[in-house]
């Protein structure tokens, strides 16, 4: 038993001292993580709410969101004006109204959305994103940066974006906590310039 002991205590105070010093040095080892796996995950969501939110779908477009007091949206508008709403509850409140309630919308394109009393399936039925940047602060932090063509209901014509999204993962679940999307209204692109 003494040899024992002799010989387990040296293990222990090596495996202490060893753990201590890559906690100090941040040499420690990171869990195994398919970045091209949580990549794929973070575009379903991405996609999702997207979709959603062109098509009006409350229900499914709050699935997407981290609701947080710290979750944030800005965009701006086609009169120049920008809006933002910090918090899940004044997200929550302003993109229900909007999307429950468009014929209680001012009158110009706001969002992203173009007012028609024409009922359609999506305001954007087809989205390009290109040059997309990622970034992974953690397992469960992303953002990521690109830009995007969202088409008019007819799909001749696209307006460019430039967007944004803080994305983290809750519960096992990846939610957007931030979006940032920026408009050019005044330039148009047609389908055949984004080949």
């Amino acid at each position: 038993m003494r040899l024992l002991t002799i010989l387990v205590i040296p293990f222990l105070l090596y495996g202490c001292i060893s753990k201590r010093e890559q906690e100090a040095t941040g040499n420690t080892v990171a869990p195994s993580f398919d970045e091209k796996k949580e990549q794929a995950a973070i575009m379903s969501v991405i996609e999702k709410e997207t979709d959603c939110f062109f098509k009006r779908d409350y229900e499914c477009w709050k699935q997407c969101f981290a609701q947080t007091d710290y979750s944030f949206q800005a965009w701006n508008n086609s009169d120049g004006t920008v809006d933002t709403k910090s918090g899940w509850k004044e997200i929550d409140k302003r993109i229900k109204s909007y999307l429950t309630n468009p014929e209680n919308q001012p009158k110009k394109k706001n969002m992203g959305q173009e007012q028609s009393k024409q009922k359609i399936s999506s305001s954007h039925p087809t989205v390009i994103r290109k040059n997309m940047v990622w970034k992974f602060f953690s397992p469960q932090l992303a953002y990521l940066m690109w830009d995007q063509y969202n088409s008019d209901p007819d799909e001749k014509r696209f307006t460019f974006s430039k967007d944004c999204r803080i994305i983290e993962k809750i519960n096992s679940e990846w939610k957007i906590v931030n979006v940032s999307s920026y408009w050019d209204y005044r330039n148009m692109h047609s389908f055949e310039s984004l080949k």
